[in-house]
């Protein structure tokens, strides 16, 4: 099904148009497909790059594999498919949650981590490093992190602490067992250990809806009162009281939808040095093989981990933690653990609401920077010890993932995780606080997708998440071609999942959109290289106390309402202070990074909205504003607290310190949301980039100081994914901020390489202004270079203003294009004015009939072979297959060719816009046998000018589906609840031809 893309001709499609670069001429011409510019841009230097990236930047597949029950010669087969695609290479992972019955993949002798699987491994390695691509290693099978030479009962294993309670009268007598979890232990923990019981006073005014209130001051030890697993107490005379047993033992948490190995591998303690230690005592002593090692070095990229998905329904727990917690914190923990403990996720206890609140704070605290410390830094220092880099999913539990992202080689996200774009924002501040490149994305996990997911939702999630800081794509997913049992079209890693559709799509050559995949991997490419180019550039730094992701919430103001103005904004959190790259110059916190220009704060979004600082970072914040570094504090910072639980002496130096930093003439405190602007404005504060109006717009700004280009990806996209009103087109003006002062602006194509000099906008000091229309997730980039250094020729003077609807650069001519006859006024950067005079456009032409051909792809004699039926159709209009009954249920490719005579004389000043609107799913276009660079699958216009003839032209629309329609009929006990899907070009499709003339 692959099919190669011709390397001839450039597009000249309707970016220009989309971005308004209107202009206008004096005399009829016309430019090669490749104008000059364009031409030298393709052949050297950044724009060169830009047209042929890297495979270090493109996207990656996440590569499931059903354990090691796979053939090395398949494996092999499959890395050719990937990099022939135009993929970076791809992750391997352990997943077979679609297969009910484990026993057919022999987890004994073809298991994660068995010679089988090893052997595997070293094949996917070899084969990479002979196509130029790399290979990812996941941290165990599935997840969370697990290995099969542990026991839950074992120091490495992750652990609980469950709960007992009994309630006791005033003056009472319990004389019995101590209280016995309220939960059983699983039944492969086999030592349950009790490790504290304790007596508190109920008291009513504490409570909470869900939460039984007590009194802090009359908690009790009654550990020593424990005889032969028997214990005597008499309550107090007052009030009624509740005894409360603590048990540590293993939660004996496996990894998903196993087994995977034999013996069973169960999750490591991910907040000890030895659940550490047993992972990579593992991987030393299983799987690195002397020619993996090798191999490693020539092909390995990352040791990969997933999200923190450790599930318990007792109190997330590790053995050292009351020692590590009062090392850390200045008290012991013991006497508040009634308020920390959890029964299914569920708060039990409470004291006085604020203690409450500052006591979970240092629980979650301490448990961050052990996970930090005896997980992600000693991972990724044997990681570095074998030759691989870390990417890991920092989140999951209620741990600063903001700081783990700072520590990370690679931090990364998912898209079905994540609420919205301020997610992917507070990763993102701690990759750019560090000094980090990528952000990566486990992207396209739709709940339900399996064969139904289109290119075109997949780039609507990830064009808002690229604005957001992403940068790298790792798709959900590539699965291995077969298993055990599996139907047509072959082994599915998450389908069927309970017996239903399930997660995302399973990619590759089974899908009739492979066919036109190197235009996707492309796409993504450039958009990779640019959003990994130089460094970032950012206007606000939101401190957060409490540094969470993965949950949705935003910052007050700049969420709503700055970024529909063009602002943006990334979290940073107390760690992240102490890196090297936590000074001010300029005005700008991290001079070296991303220059913020604000730090905006507000109260704990996590707890209560309280008004709270670390001693230190109130300390350093004072320090940066005096170095001139603006400051907005959104609330009532009159008695600020730390966020623990600090003692009096701390509070009363950190409101001294509060008092004198709002004193500084560069701090302004304001009450409410709608006060921001003005302090902004007040402090001289503006975003690198400004709309004329509010705007879905989004904008993420990189600047390259090698080449002094300032870049910046812009998409109509949306905060989150499902979003009321839906997002609609935009058509207004943009201003840019320019480092350097003679920048003149560039447009970057991302689906075609090419890059074009803007010929409409204005300037003023050090910002460029310019219209940009972008239909509902559309993409553009701009950027903003020296003249002649992306490829045109420099000291060009260019439209300010015009009455055409498009000013071009072509051939080294500013030139005037319109759709319609008419003379046009273009006021020109010099000041000049000039009148183009465009005598006849022909009318847009509606094509009046299709021949359809359609490949049929059908179920073969196993479950990988594909029949093809090939349908031939005359159709008088365009409509959905579902509607044409020798379609209705087929998946595949269409072939749709029309023929349009245009007029004599079609000059060379005459070309045509190919308008296809509504397209399922991808598509590629042909006229007069010369296939059109690639279109933009958002927006399907395409200039055809270049291969336009007089007389007759046949243009040819292929068009390439999910398998969601032939796997309706073929297997309906999964996917027979699903609906059809309306397949095909179904238009309305119009050739609009225009006219161009010479205006200077």
């Amino acid at each position: 099904m692959k099919k190669e893309m011709p390397a001839d001709g450039f597009s000249r499609r309707g970016f220009l148009l989309t971005a308004g670069t209107v202009a206008a001429g004096a005399a009829l011409a016309w430019g090669s497909p490749l104008g000059e510019a364009a031409a030298r841009a393709a052949g050297s230097g950044t724009a060169g790059s830009f047209a042929r990236p890297d495979a270090s930047v493109a996207p990656k597949f996440r590569w499931w594999w059903p354990d090691g029950n796979v053939d090395p010669d398949e494996i092999r087969r499959e890395v050719d498919q990937i990099a022939d695609a135009g993929f970076g290479g791809a992750e391997i992972a352990a997943v077979h949650h679609s297969i009910s019955d484990k026993s057919v993949l022999d987890p004994a002798g073809h298991g994660w981590g068995t010679p089988a699987w090893v052997a595997a491994v070293e094949a996917a390695l070899d084969q990479a490093q002979r196509r130029g691509v790399t290979i990812d290693l996941t941290i165990g099978p599935s997840w969370p992190a697990a290995v099969p030479t542990i026991t839950p009962d074992d120091t490495a294993a992750v652990k609980e602490l469950a709960y007992g309670s009994a309630t006791v009268a005033a003056g009472a007598t319990y004389d019995g067992p101590v209280p016995p979890p309220a939960r059983a232990a699983a039944s492969t923990a086999k030592v349950q250990k009790l490790f504290l019981v304790q007596a508190a006073r109920v008291n009513t005014a504490n409570s909470t809806r869900k939460e039984t209130g007590l009194d802090l001051a009359s908690v009790q030890d009654l550990t020593g009162k424990v005889t032969d697993g028997r214990l005597s107490w008499t309550a107090p005379s007052e009030g009624s009281w509740v005894i409360i047993s603590h048990w540590e033992r293993g939660s004996a948490q496996t990894p998903e939808a196993g087994p995977h190995t034999v013996p069973a591998a169960y999750v490591v303690d991910h907040f000890s040095a030895a659940g550490t230690k047993a992972v990579t005592d593992y991987w030393e002593e299983h799987i690195l093989t002397r020619p993996v090692r090798k191999l490693i070095k020539k092909a390995g990229a990352t040791l990969f981990e997933d999200s923190i998905e450790i599930e318990t329904k007792a109190l997330m727990w590790t053995p050292d933690l009351p020692k590590e917690f009062e090392k850390r914190k200045g008290y012991s923990v013991l006497p508040y653990l009634p308020a920390i403990t959890q029964d299914n996720g569920n708060q039990l206890y409470a004291y006085e609401a604020a203690a409450t609140r500052r006591i979970r704070y240092d629980y979650w605290d301490v448990i961050s920077q052990l996970f930090n410390e005896n997980h992600i830094t000693a991972l990724q220092d044997w990681a570095h010890s074998v030759g691989l880099e870390f990417r890991c999913q920092p989140y999951g539990a209620q741990t600063d993932a903001i700081a783990s992202a700072a520590i990370l080689d690679v931090p990364e996200g998912e898209s079905i995780g994540f609420h919205n774009l301020d997610d992917w924002r507070s990763l993102a501040g701690g990759r750019d606080m560090a000094g980090r490149k990528v952000l990566s994305g486990e992207m396209g996990a739709y709940t339900g997708g399996a064969y139904n997911t289109t290119w075109k939702k997949f780039l609507l999630t990830v064009g808002g998440a690229y604005a957001a800081g992403l940068n790298r794509s790792v798709i959900h997913g590539f699965s291995y071609a077969t298993a055990p049992g599996v139907k047509w079209p072959g082994y599915a890693a998450f389908t069927p999942y309970s017996g239903s559709i399930g997660y995302a799509e399973s990619w590759g050559p089974r899908q009739p959109t492979w066919r036109h995949i190197k235009d996707i991997s492309g796409y993504l490419s450039r958009v990779h290289q640019v959003l990994q180019t130089g460094t970032p550039r950012v206007d606000v730094a939101v401190f957060r106390q409490t540094g969470y992701s993965k949950t949705g919430i935003g910052v007050s103001w700049f969420t709503a309402t700055g970024i529909t103005l063009g602002w943006n904004h990334q979290f940073i959190s107390a760690p992240l202070l102490d890196l090297p790259n936590a000074d001010v110059r300029s005005g700008r916190l991290a001079p070296d990074g991303p220059q913020y220009k604000v730090v905006f704060i507000e109260g704990d979004h996590f707890y209560n909205m309280d008004s709270t600082l670390q001693l230190g970072v109130a300390e350093k914040l004072l320090k940066f504003t005096r170095a001139g570094l603006p400051i907005v504090l959104l609330g009532d910072w009159s008695a600020p607290v730390v966020p623990g639980l600090g003692s009096g002496a701390e509070n009363a130096r950190l409101r001294s310190v509060v008092a004198d930093l709002l004193k500084q003439p560069k701090v302004k405190v304001v009450a409410g949301t709608t006060d921001v602007p003005t302090a902004l404005a007040d402090l001289g504060v503006t975003p690198d980039v400004t709309y004329a109006q509010s705007s879905t717009l989004l904008n993420f700004h990189r600047y390259d100081d090698k080449g002094d280009v300032d870049y910046y990806y812009l998409c109509n996209g949306k905060h989150a994914e499902t979003v009321k009103p839906p997002v609609a087109a935009i058509d207004h003006q943009v201003s840019f901020t320019r480092t350097h002062k003679n920048a003149v602006p560039y447009l970057l194509d991302p689906w075609s390489g090419e890059v074009r000099r803007v010929a409409l906008y204005t300037e003023d000091g050090d910002t460029i202004t310019m219209r940009v229309a972008l239909q509902p997730g559309e993409v553009l980039i701009v950027a903003l270079a020296g003249p002649g250094s992306l490829g045109d020729a420099s000291g060009r003077a260019h439209a300010t203003g015009t009455e055409a609807a498009e000013v071009v650069f072509a051939d080294g001519r500013l030139m005037a294009r319109a759709t319609a006859a008419g003379t046009y006024a273009t006021t020109l950067s010099t000041g000049r004015t000039v009148r183009t005079e465009i005598p006849d456009v022909p009318a847009p032409i509606t094509p009046a009939s299709w021949r359809l051909e359609v490949e049929d792809l059908r179920p073969g004699a196993s479950a990988t072979e594909t029949e093809t039926i090939l349908h031939r159709l005359t159709l008088d209009s365009l409509q959905p297959w579902p509607s044409i009954p020798e379609l209705a249920d087929v998946s595949g490719i269409g072939r749709y060719t029309t023929t349009v005579d245009l007029p004599r004389p079609w000059t060379s000043a005459y070309g045509a816009y190919l308008r296809l609107g509504q397209v399922f799913d991808t598509c590629r276009v042909t006229v007069n046998g010369r296939q059109v660079p690639p279109v933009d699958q958002i927006n399907p216009v395409v200039d055809v000018g270049p291969y336009l003839r007089a007389g007759a032209n046949t243009i040819t629309v292929e068009v390439a589906t999910t398998l969601n329609n032939r796997l309706r009929v073929s297997d309906p006990s999964v996917y027979g609840v699903a609906s059809r899907q309306a397949y095909g070009l179904i238009g309305p499709v119009s050739l609009v031809p225009y006219a161009q003339a010479v205006i200077a």
